[in-house]
């Protein structure tokens, strides 16, 4: 009963007004905003977000399909390095064939060379030979033919210097240098 005496301790006119109460009426204040607030701005709002998610996934999309580009530039790159680095590795090992051949060649022809030189030594030697036994057959001739006639000259009879001098020339006839 106290209760329902303090309900009508209230004096006539008194029941209706202003509260004062801060606290209780920035509550309800705030409660009457918020739902202004969200019944005009809500979907606007939702709006803004929905733009922005569709913004967000959108560039989101397109980092994905820049890093799907460049990944398959990457691997272009890749591929073009490794056809690069075979092409120098061919490059390399055509160059070692290459300069193979190029030493065989050379020593090939340095031996071709050599062997030509040393064929024409050989046959300037036997040149020369020839030439000094041919000289030293005509000298060794010249003094025998010499003797023989300062011997057929200084004593013989004539008969005997007739047979002496075909022997010798029979001889000489034979003779093929």
């Amino acid at each position: 009963m106290n209760s329902l005496v303090l309900l009508y301790h209230f004096p006539l006119g008194e029941g209706f007004g202003f509260n004062t109460n801060i606290f209780e009426t920035n509550v309800i204040n705030l409660a009457a905003v918020i739902a202004i607030v969200i019944s005009f701005v809500g979907p606007n709002l939702t709006g803004l977000l929905e733009d922005r998610k569709k913004t967000i996934l959108n560039n989101l999309e397109e980092a994905n399909q820049r890093a799907l580009e460049a990944q398959k530039r990457l691997t272009e790159a890749r591929a073009q390095l490794e056809m690069a680095k075979t092409k120098a590795q061919q490059i390399r090992e055509e160059g070692a064939v290459r300069a193979e051949q190029e030493e065989k060649n050379c020593i090939f022809q340095h031996e071709e060379r050599l062997s030509r030189l040393e064929e024409f030594k050989q046959e300037t030697i036997q040149f020369y030979q020839q030439k000094a036994l041919k000289q030293a057959y005509m000298y060794i001739i010249s003094k025998i033919m010499t003797r023989v006639r300062e011997r057929l000259n200084s004593g013989l009879d004539s008969t005997y210097h007739v047979v002496v001098n075909n022997f010798y020339v029979s001889r000489f006839t034979e003779y093929n240098p």
